[in-house]
């Protein structure tokens, strides 16, 4: 092949480095640092295509790249083709997928950052605070969500699993490299939405949180949205911080949602 598109016929050739032993957290965690991600998935890897990432390069199969190469013709990484066996065995399990892609990790933002933007809604910038999510297809989930409707920025406490790690990043259908993160304490969020005339509403099942749906849109500013991570959910730190607690109305005889799903509720009604 020519330009940046190479046939690879090893599967430990030293250009695939960022591919091997994708199913070992901890080795993963200790080869991409903060430094690059991994996209995995014809849609996935198509959204990164159209991020303004840097990539770093792309692996896929002869039968893929007959069904990709056009969208991927604008990229000027090295290109990667190999046969499915040459995939598997670099990556340590059948890709089955047919592409993977690895990319430059988007560089944090600062809460100030983000409330120099214009509010995606035209109204006020809407944050979703995660606090002890550290279910990797729970904040792809999330990611989604607030994408889908026109979150400003997803903000992770220290205690929040990576937003960039290749399942969540799978689960977001690739949305998560287009949505802004931050990493701040719970508190701190509250403090910056109050300091600009805005509120911050902590989820919870309580029975004695408010409606979710009963409350008006009223007139003020950024709105912080705080949801913690399934079964302990939000500290009671941050339920005594928040402006007020609110409750998704649901039937008596279940607990609660998932929180992908109180997520996407509560973006949908505060949109």
């Amino acid at each position: 092949m020519s330009g940046n598109i190479f046939d690879i016929s090893d599967p430990l050739d030293p250009r695939l480095a960022d591919y091997r032993h994708l199913r070992d957290a901890d080795i993963r965690r200790s080869v991409e640092g903060d430094e690059f991600l991994i996209a995995e998935g014809v849609a996935v890897v198509q959204r990164l295509a159209a991020s303004s990432l840097e990539i770093r390069s792309v692996l896929l199969t002869p039968k893929r790249w007959e069904s990709m190469g056009a969208s991927l013709s604008h990229l000027n990484c090295p290109i990667y083709v190999a046969e499915p066996e040459i995939v598997a065995g670099t990556a340590g399990f059948n890709l089955h997928r047919g592409v993977i892609a690895s990319a430059r990790r988007p560089r944090p933002l600062s809460l100030d950052a983000v409330f120099d933007r214009p509010p995606l809604n035209g109204t006020r910038h809407r944050l979703a605070v995660l606090e002890g999510v550290n279910d990797h297809e729970n904040l792809g989930a999330i990611a989604r969500a607030a994408r889908a409707f026109g979150i400003d920025a997803l903000v992770l406490n220290s205690t929040c699993a990576d937003p960039y790690y290749r399942r969540a990043v799978r689960v977001s259908m690739g949305e998560i490299l287009f949505l802004p993160v931050v990493r701040a304490e719970v508190h701190e969020v509250v403090d910056a939405c109050a300091v600009r005339g805005g509120q911050s509403w902590a989820l919870t099942p309580r029975s004695d949180a408010e409606d979710i749906m009963s409350i008006g849109s009223g007139s003020f500013g950024p709105l912080a949205l705080l949801f913690g991570a399934e079964g302990p959910g939000l500290s009671d730190a941050s339920l005594q911080a928040a402006t007020r607690c609110v409750r998704i109305p649901i039937v008596s005889d279940v607990d609660s949602l998932n929180v992908g799903h109180a997520t996407a509720v509560a973006f949908a009604i505060t949109a």
